[in-house]
């Protein structure tokens, strides 16, 4: 049978191949859920089952954008705690997490979703680690989310089992036991998981932090992790707090934290790791340990420059994440491309920190390594799958930077004309086909509402 095939020609094409490969006016053919063949100039004469030729002069065809850290609940929480840092941050909303159900995180969940996709994330992830008691199917309704939107999606399925009682941030009310975690989360691999490699769904295990998950949880879901053949995912190094808790708590820094119970290691990426010594570097780059690099966030609640730079030269895999919502408001990744240059420049390295080719990368190939899934996401080459987006440069904002990649990562955000997931539409002309927004705006801001009255009344 001829698979459909889609053509896209004259526009500017950044692969994020091996070589960094550009064509300044170049096509792409894709061939059902794959891609075909990238090259310049006009694709190839006489193709079998073309559904559709899109000619996309003023346009530059990147990879989608890989999201490697969120926190979706968030989305009906943003603007609150606005001058603190994360510990403060933390203690003052926790409590008015723990009081969410699946109605909310549903309305949170496609808020968030609708927000990256129509910036150009192609591949989301969520790290959920809130479960109160009698709240409903909460990773159901995130994963009922990302179907009706039609993104490709890693649901991080976390915990807490440390309360305020036993030296955690989280107020009591709002951890599990270890038995119940551990359960819930094999449960949710053993349903959900899907390890094809063109995998519109996959679960990791992802206990939430230091600081809220106990040592013994830790190991065990490094263990049952490695026994399911799943990712692990947390937080890491993110605060000079963060780092003081471990020496009182533990006796040694994140790092070491870390690899004594088994989380270090090429199935591992950490979100942040801002305060990253020497050492810690190497064993991460000893061990294969990625980085979700999260700029605006780590800006926001005032934690500091990640040493990114540092971090590519040691070859640690780092991608990007725009963070919950409550600590980067604006939700969208493209953003971060911007933000991770920038920030990347105010640290020791300067203006030889980062270029926009390598902000770029972080977004897009750097994000499906740290997934692992860097043999299928995150380039245009031919037998990738088909999961890419073209940006307008030829209006107003972009119209005098004549380099697109630099139009793309430090001009004004750049709207999509195209965004496919495994081959099929999912925006077009800056519009989401697969809900409608308004919709998704009015439902969100009812349950952001519904939970404000329900803190107010506890």
């Amino acid at each position: 049978m001829t698979l459909a095939r889609t053509v896209i020609e004259n526009c500017a094409v950044a692969t994020v191949d091996e070589h960094d490969t550009e064509h300044e006016r170049g096509h792409l053919v894709i061939a059902g859920n794959r891609i075909e063949s990238v090259g310049p100039g006009p694709a190839p004469t006489g193709l079998a089952g073309v559904t559709r030729v899109i000619d996309a002069t003023g346009h530059l065809a990147t990879p989608g954008l890989v999201n490697t850290h969120h926190h979706f609940y968030q989305w009906l929480t943003r603007g609150l705690a606005q001058n603190a840092n994360l510990f403060d941050w933390l203690v003052a909303l926790y409590p008015v997490w723990a009081r969410i159900d699946e109605e909310m995180v549903r309305a949170a969940a496609r808020a968030s979703l609708a927000m990256m996709v129509r910036g150009g994330v192609t591949t989301a992830m969520d790290h959920h680690y809130v479960f109160p008691e009698g709240a409903g199917d909460l990773l159901g309704a995130e994963l009922g989310a990302a179907r009706e939107l039609g993104v490709r999606f890693t649901a991080a399925r976390g915990s807490m089992d440390r309360g305020a009682s036993d030296g955690g941030l989280p107020p009591d009310f709002a951890v599990e036991t270890i038995e119940d975690a551990l359960r819930a989360t094999e449960a949710a691999v053993a349903e959900h998981h899907d390890p094809a490699e063109d995998a519109m769904l996959r679960i990791v295990v992802a206990p939430c932090s230091p600081f809220s998950v106990s040592t013994e949880l830790m190991r065990e879901s490094a263990a049952l992790a490695r026994r399911l053949g799943v990712r692990l995912h947390t937080h890491g190094s993110e605060t000079v707090e963060e780092e003081r808790f471990c020496h009182e708590l533990f006796g040694m820094g994140p790092t070491e934290y870390f690899e004594s119970t088994g989380w270090l290691g090429p199935d591992v990426w950490m979100a942040h790791c801002v305060h990253m010594t020497d050492a810690d570097i190497a064993a991460f780059a000893r061990t294969g340990t990625g980085v979700a690099h999260c700029p605006s966030s780590n800006a926001r609640l005032a934690a500091g420059i990640a040493r990114v730079p540092d971090l590519l030269a040691a070859g640690v895999p780092v991608g990007l994440g725009v963070d919950g919502t409550a600590s980067n408001e604006s939700g969208e990744l493209h953003t971060e491309l911007r933000n991770a240059l920038l920030v990347s420049r105010l640290g020791p390295h300067r203006e030889h920190a980062l270029t926009a080719r390598r902000a770029l990368r972080l977004g897009t190939y750097g994000g499906a390594q740290v997934l692992g899934r860097a043999g299928e996401l995150g380039a245009l080459t031919p037998g990738r799958l088909a999961d890419v987006v073209l940006w307008r440069l030829d209006g107003l904002g972009h119209s005098t930077i004549a380099d697109p990649v630099a139009a793309l990562v430090l001009g004004p955000p750049a709207p999509v004309t195209l965004a496919l997931v495994n081959g099929v539409p999912v925006v077009e002309d800056g519009r989401l086909l697969t809900a409608d927004e308004q919709d998704i705006a009015r439902e969100a801001a009812t349950q952001a509402r519904r939970l404000a009255r329900i803190v107010a009344d506890a």
